[in-house]
């Protein structure tokens, strides 16, 4: 069964003016899709997710991430939560099953002030990185075929790479990589891919 899966950051310092420099630098790592470039989508959350926006903004076509973060610098606060939303492409099957091609796959950013949400930063991460579903990286309902594996492969070095480097560029001090039924998504990748050797 599909899981959400989350890449969740903390750093040493996260006051108001480290959270969009650090973002940036997170965002700044994505491999944005070549048909969906950009920020595509920002809001901000005021206090706790059960509190209406301050603002949203759609971006069409999509903005640089320095753009966004701008934007969203006109309103800094440690109580709030800063959503981007962006795109990256993942290779993924037809519906009917017959062939593989890449698509735009929604990834949303979550930079949260140390005040959001009662401290959930603390668990949840300052930035978490929302990746959609695992499926993409798994495709556990597929006998995997050599061609197959190979765009799974594809699509976990993607998120490998984006992982890596984005823990080095933000200055993170720890990350977490996991799924909300939190089987150890790594073992779950090893397992799969060596189903077909």
């Amino acid at each position: 069964m599909a899981d959400p899966l989350y890449l969740s950051l903390w750093f040493p310092s996260f006051a108001d003016d480290d959270m969009l420099p650090r973002a940036l630098a997170v965002m700044k790592q994505f491999p944005f899709s070549a048909r969906q470039p950009g920020i595509t989508y920002l809001a901000l959350h005021p206090v706790s997710w059960n509190e209406s926006t301050v603002l949203e903004q759609r971006f069409r076509p999509g903005v640089e991430p320095e753009q966004a973060v701008q934007f969203a610098g006109e309103q800094l606060h440690e109580d709030y939560a800063y959503t981007f939303e962006a795109f990256w492409d993942l290779w993924t099957l037809t519906e009917d099953a017959k062939e593989w091609v890449l698509q735009p796959s929604l990834v949303r950013f979550i930079v949260r002030g140390v005040e959001f949400d009662e401290g959930a930063s603390e668990q949840d991460g300052h930035i978490q990185v929302d990746l959609g579903l695992d499926t993409p990286f798994l495709h556990e309902e597929l006998q995997l075929t050599a061609a197959a594996e190979a765009k799974v492969r594809a699509n976990v070095q993607k998120l490998v790479e984006f992982t890596t480097k984005a823990e080095k560029s933000s200055g993170a001090r720890a990350r977490l990589l996991w799924s909300e039924s939190e089987e150890n998504l790594a073992q779950k990748l090893i397992f799969r891919l060596q189903k077909v050797q």
